[in-house]
């Protein structure tokens, strides 16, 4: 199976559809679902500073997701902050309670708030098969 292009809302993206243990970089296992003009799931967009403001309206959380033969089962996207796009309903994120709409804080103990989706992706493939994530999720999405 080769390299996929999905055309997005203001440029072309291309995924890569192998990675390390047999992930494609969207996460997803099996064959994803087509998007031809894939929308953002988020209401707005925030800032980096609005996820770390204390008080704010987020829950921060952490998941430990062990990724199997296909994948961990989420779609990161987005740039400063990151955000989950997509998850697996059978996956091994979904199992741990991983949703669409939440911040990326942190990848095994690194920070990614100012990084983009393809800098995250690449951090998640290349490291271990276990992923510890931190995400600050909105009390209203």
């Amino acid at each position: 199976m080769g390299p996929r292009t999905v055309a997005g809302p203001s440029k072309e993206e291309k995924l890569v559809s192998r990675g390390r243990h047999g992930s494609r970089s969207d996460g997803f296992q099996g064959d994803p679902p087509v998007l031809n003009n894939p929308k953002s799931v988020l209401k707005r967009q925030v800032s980096p500073e609005e996820l770390q403001k204390p008080g704010g309206k987020y829950l921060k959380r952490t998941f430990t997701i062990v990724g199997d033969a296909v994948g961990w089962g989420f779609v990161v996207r987005g740039t400063s902050p990151c955000h989950i796009q997509a998850v697996d309903p059978s996956g091994p994120a979904a199992a741990v309670g991983m949703k669409v709409c939440q911040f990326i804080v942190s990848v095994n103990g690194i920070n990614v708030l100012e990084m983009d989706y393809r800098t995250v992706s690449h951090l998640i493939l290349t490291g271990p098969r276990t992923v510890v994530m931190e995400v600050m999720e909105p009390l209203d999405c």
